[in-house]
């Protein structure tokens, strides 16, 4: 992975997590934070979604909904977790 592949999937991760955070309101992790919660959320909707039966486009813009969708899994079960 070249630095053009390597700061496109930093935007992507920042992207997601920030929208993940504002879907999920409360949810404020900083820059260093979105980024990955952004890229840990796309390894979660790397799992997830294929078991269910979900495919999404390609594409930057494709990559920024699977990543958001997982991060939003993933910060609904950080939050489950806290309130215990």
């Amino acid at each position: 992975m070249g630095i053009q592949g390597l700061l496109i999937f930093l935007l992507i991760g920042a992207v997601a997590g920030w929208l993940a955070g504002v879907i999920m309101k409360g949810f404020g992790f900083g820059l260093v934070g979105n980024i990955i919660v952004g890229i840990v959320g796309a390894f979660v909707a790397g799992l997830v979604l294929p078991m269910v039966g979900v495919s999404i486009g390609g594409g930057i813009v494709g990559s920024i909904i699977h990543a958001t969708i997982g991060a939003v899994i993933l910060l609904f079960i950080i939050g489950l977790v806290r309130k215990r």
